[in-house]
């Protein structure tokens, strides 16, 4: 039989075989949980789907929730749902694991979450910020109001400079 192994996902496809394994679904990313994480699991997905009109899809490892763009996403794990919330500062608190510079304006905080219990204020609090910030009109504003707090204000009408004849 002639074929090959997929670099990604290690599945023999035979030649002429269509073979996609960046597409998964989320079933597919949560099937193995505990029941202890699939509750969590639950929870954490309906409180989100409350916040408003959003996008829920899996792509590769992860479950990505989105507006215009991504303000958080989940990796389901063996022992753990690792959430990576996308807020425009830095938190300091111990359920917080990692804080990353996704971008200029974006900070990554991965929090792992290991019981449905652990799904409530301040983690949904700060999904919902994330959420907010994710909003284009928000965004525009706040990028705006930042912009011009940056900037120097002149202090003085500037010289004229003298050219020589």
């Amino acid at each position: 039989m002639a074929g090959r192994e997929c670099y990604h996902c290690k599945q023999w496809i035979e030649n002429g075989e269509e073979h996609d394994c960046w597409t998964t679904t989320e079933a597919a990313l949560t099937q193995g949980l505990s029941e202890d994480l699939r509750d969590a699991w639950e929870r954490l997905r309906e409180t989100v789907v409350e916040f408003g009109e959003q996008r829920i899809y899996a792509s590769h490892s992860s479950i990505m929730f989105s507006r215009k763009s991504c303000y958080f996403f989940v990796r389901p794990k063996r022992n753990f749902l690792e959430v990576c919330v996308f807020l425009g500062r830095t938190l300091k608190a111990p359920q917080v694991r990692r804080v990353d510079e996704a971008s200029k304006t974006k900070i990554v905080h991965v929090i792992p979450i290991r019981h449905r219990d652990e799904v409530e204020a301040p983690f949904t609090d700060w999904l919902q910020e994330a959420y907010k910030l994710s909003d284009p009109q928000a965004a525009k504003t706040t990028a705006t109001s930042k912009r011009a707090k940056a900037r120097p204000k002149p202090t003085a009408k500037p010289r004229k400079k003298k050219v020589a004849v």
